[in-house]
């Protein structure tokens, strides 16, 4: 079976660089914003996943979340909200934008792993 392409759309480059340790059975596409992860999904049609911060420059991941799930082409790609704010209604809001998930920073290794196996074996949002 091939690797799943994952789109990380995340201005730390930190995240990237941990996501890569982790997800290396995956193919890694890298954004640093919303702007960026825009872009990336029109040049990479094969995108399965997406791992989303909230809190960046230029467009911030909840802007980012709306324009995918408005986007009829994108709207079925899972996306997972990987982000430091933990409240209640930031995580309400994304889940109601569409989110697939929402995982906290810090976060273990594993809460990742879990859900990305989830995700992508199962190809359903």
């Amino acid at each position: 079976m091939d690797p799943k392409k994952i789109l990380v759309v995340d201005d730390s480059k930190l995240i990237h660089k941990m996501f890569e340790v982790m997800l290396r059975s995956h193919r890694l596409v890298h954004a640093e914003d919303g702007i960026d992860g825009i872009q990336k999904l029109a040049e990479h049609a094969d995108i399965e996943l997406i791992l989303l911060d909230i809190n960046m420059p230029r467009m911030n991941g909840l802007e980012f979340l709306r324009e995918v799930k408005n986007d009829e082409a994108l709207s079925t790609i899972p996306v997972v909200v990987v982000s430091t704010e933990g409240k209640d209604e930031d995580t309400e809001r994304a889940m109601k934008l569409g989110a697939t998930a929402y995982i906290t920073k810090p976060f273990q290794s594993e809460s990742i792993l879990a859900i990305v196996s989830r995700l992508t074996m199962s190809g359903v949002s």
